[in-house]
């Protein structure tokens, strides 16, 4: 038998580095060539790396959320052979430096450590019933299902001091009634004196910032160190937007994908933007050089389980709206089911980003570096606007847009949203030729 070491590959073009997502086995198991052994992220996309040959794993090499250089070993597998496969000084699994205690025991119930037993309160000095006050230890919280919870809310009563009789020390709708038939709560008659003293919060939890959330973390430190952005808040009469995408809607009806408002101003930033090449570019500022795209590639920001991703919509000035919609929604999809691949999460000239009715009335986006510029999308609500001196209940929007203002001048980036309101808030232009 022979000692095999696979080394992490270069799992992306220019990667140097990559993150221990998940492990897909464990020492001691056997695997088969190709068969998944870990997933590492790189960017902002997960990769599943296999094995390379047949064997017995005998070590793995980083825990979840470790960095490894590109070119060090991941798995040593034992495999047919009659001779090692690394140098003799090859160096010992990291791992093995771990306390045991240290790593996770998957696959193995660890039993619960019994919670302490509640005191209960002794009986009223003036001999009547007493109400059944409990004093859990603390950090020990009392069980209830929503519905007793919220009585017990609607009768103020803390549900810290009310024993419980259901499975596990549950309190029910019962021990409230024999709480109160007790004297306990402002509805059995306790003074607001005699109350006990509400419980203080104590806890602190760490949570590791690996994989996606690292990468975020990250990638806009990087973007606000670099880039002066400047923003730039415009408000969007929709009506008659709002009005044409109900109809199409209807048109379509289940043959065609149901539009958003993305389509139409992906399609407005695709007339747009040739007036504006400093705008849909991307800055290469360790070379000082701008690079300038005739094509549009939307990054749609996505939020996943994960945290934000931005797959690309290519080519969206050759998208009809329905197309554009389509793409959108498969991208989406993806990225969200973690599906969504390097070469869709790459690429970008120009990002949109959108909370939809959470969208609130103006936000500052962070610019998806190395690009310029940023729309962001707030909600669309009706609210009285003037018109030709009367008042009028309208569709509204604001449209939030970042900029690098080491490429972009304030005057360039005013025009650029102007044209895309004007585009927006007429929505016939959209589909006619541009001018020439």
């Amino acid at each position: 038998m022979a000692r095999y070491v696979f080394k992490l590959p270069d799992v992306g073009e220019g990667t140097a580095e990559a993150e221990i997502v998940a492990w897909h086995v464990a020492p001691g198991d056997r695997v088969a060539e190709d068969q998944t052994l870990v997933d590492v992220m790189t960017d902002k996309a997960t990769v599943e790396i296999p094995s390379p040959v047949a064997g017995t794993v005998l070590s793995l090499n980083g825990a979840p959320g470790a960095m490894l250089a590109v070119g060090s070993e991941l798995v040593a597998l034992e495999v047919e052979g009659a001779d090692d496969q690394v140098p003799s000084d090859a160096p010992a699994d990291p791992l093995d430096d771990i306390p045991a205690a240290a790593l996770p025991t998957a696959g193995v119930a660890m039993p619960a450590a019994a919670a302490p037993a509640p005191d209960v309160a002794p009986v009223r000095p003036d001999g009547a019933v007493p109400a059944l006050l409990v004093r859990r230890p603390p950090g020990v919280k009392p069980t209830a299902s929503p519905a007793v919870r919220r009585r017990a809310c609607d009768l103020d009563v803390p549900l810290q001091f009310v024993a419980g009789s259901g499975p596990g020390g549950r309190i029910l709708h019962r021990d409230l009634d024999r709480h109160l038939a007790g004297g306990g709560g402002e509805a059995g008659g306790v003074a607001l004196a005699e109350r006990p003293p509400s419980p203080t919060r104590t806890g602190v939890s760490e949570v590791p910032v690996r994989g996606l959330r690292r990468r975020i973390a990250e990638s806009m430190q990087e973007a606000k160190r670099h880039i002066p952005h400047f923003s730039y808040i415009e408000e969007i009469d929709v009506t008659a937007l709002e009005e044409l995408r109900l109809h199409l809607n209807a048109e379509g009806g289940a043959v065609r994908p149901k539009l958003t408002l993305l389509p139409f101003l992906i399609r407005a930033l695709v007339r747009a933007l040739p007036e504006f090449p400093q705008i849909n570019a991307r800055y290469d500022d360790a070379a000082n050089v701008v690079h300038r795209f005739e094509a549009v590639h939307a990054g749609i920001a996505t939020q996943t389980p994960g945290g934000l991703v931005v797959p690309v919509v290519r080519h969206a000035e050759t998208l009809d709206l329905w197309q554009a919609a389509h793409a959108i929604r498969e991208l989406a999809t993806a990225a969200r089911d973690g599906k969504a691949g390097r070469e869709q999460l790459s690429g970008s000239t120009i990002t949109i980003t959108s909370l939809g009715t959470l969208g609130g009335l103006a936000t500052t986006p962070i610019i998806n570096r190395p690009e310029v510029a940023i729309v962001g999308v707030n909600k669309i609500t009706e609210r009285p606007v003037a018109r030709k001196g009367a008042v009028v209940i309208r569709s509204m929007m604001n449209l939030s847009c970042s900029f690098d203002h080491r490429v972009v001048d304030g005057w360039d980036a005013a025009s650029f949203v102007q044209r895309v309101k004007a585009a927006l808030e007429q929505p016939a232009t959209l589909f006619m030729d541009p001018p020439r």
